[in-house]
């Protein structure tokens, strides 16, 4: 039997952006994260722990007792100018082009694309290490790990929806990432 390496991705709890339907800056959890965070999250045994660089998500690492290492390239979606901003604020021909083109960033962030390949090469990154590892990181970043793991289009982006502290298990053997679970 060939060794595993087994993956669970964690998003981020509740922030006020997120409860608002804003485009997210830096911002911490909020009430209703700090308690999901406390309260849900069972990850078993753990070999190593990463996270992404923003506030929210190291808090997130924090509350689930994990001395997590925070890995850029686990950095959520470049929102660009668009950051702190509501969905209604933007142009709705800009808004078509991001939720359609996955090739392209009108708000001048980053796009879908660029997203999936920086998140194809943290887990390239990962074929060469074993056990169980966990990453809390954010729902773009876990959509893009999905897309990933089966090889799918990037227009497929936007069909994948991640909760609050859901969990999305992988496991990388030999030569290529399967999808095990989500919750």
């Amino acid at each position: 039997m060939s060794e595993v390496v087994r993956l669970t991705l964690v998003s981020h709890a509740m922030t006020d952006a997120t409860a608002a339907g804003r485009f997210p800056t830096d911002e911490p959890l909020n009430p209703l994260g700090h308690r999901q965070a406390d309260a849900t999250v069972e990850l078993g045994v753990i070999d190593a722990a990463y996270c992404g660089p923003e506030k929210r998500v190291r808090q997130t690492a924090e509350l689930l007792g994990l001395s997590a290492v925070v890995e850029p390239l686990l950095a959520d979606l470049d929102f660009g100018s668009w950051r702190g901003g509501v969905l209604g604020g933007v142009l709705p021909a800009d808004l078509a082009v991001w939720l359609t083109d996955p090739t392209r960033a009108p708000h001048g962030g980053e796009s879908v694309v660029d997203l999936v390949n920086r998140v194809h090469r943290w887990m390239g990154s990962l074929a060469s290490t074993r056990g169980r590892l966990v990453a809390v990181t954010h729902p773009a970043v876990i959509r893009a790990a999905i897309l990933v793991a089966l090889d799918a289009p990037a227009k497929s982006f936007w069909r994948i929806d991640i909760a609050p502290l859901s969990r999305t298990v992988m496991h990388f053997r030999g030569q290529a990432w399967t999808l095990r679970s989500t919750d």
